[in-house]
């Protein structure tokens, strides 16, 4: 399971035309799900999403966590996460899990994050068309891939 998780000044998500809601300070989390993952992936991105120190302290270090700062967490599904590029110009998705087995490890990602944060988190729709648009801050991008525990 592969993570990308941006802190944001603000966040938006629009699904098929419908606004779905935003925040004011959080972070933005694509995930996308690959056949191999389960119920340890979710573990163990969520703990390290929720304790992620990216956000300021008094003196402007990155010591705090969303759960410090009362953030809010936005979850996207994003299958092109797992684009392989190794051959040619177009992405070949192979190795991103199908939906039957992706949506409840998705689900569940979702079940998990809103009780280690304490609050409902903004969601997307799995295989909908989507917008979402945020104020990147810092810029603070971190990549996290569950298979590669760096």
């Amino acid at each position: 399971m592969r993570v990308l998780i941006q802190r944001a000044k603000d966040a938006h998500i629009t699904v098929d035309g419908e606004d779905k809601g935003g925040f004011a300070q959080g972070l933005v989390v694509l995930i996308g799900i690959e056949n191999e993952d389960g119920q340890e992936d979710i573990q163990w991105l969520v703990n390290k999403i929720i304790n992620l120190r990216i956000f300021g302290d008094e003196e402007g270090k990155m010591n705090r966590s969303v759960l410090d700062i009362g953030g809010d967490i936005m979850l996207v599904s994003q299958f092109t996460l797992h684009a392989s590029t190794k051959k040619g110009n177009r992405p070949s998705f192979i190795n991103a899990a199908k939906p039957d087995q992706a949506i409840p490890l998705y689900e569940t990602f979702i079940k998990q994050t809103e009780g280690a944060l304490g609050k409902p988190v903004f969601t997307g729709e799995f295989g909908a068309d989507m917008q979402v648009s945020l104020t990147n801050d810092g810029p603070v991008t971190i990549w996290i891939d569950s298979k590669n525990r760096e």
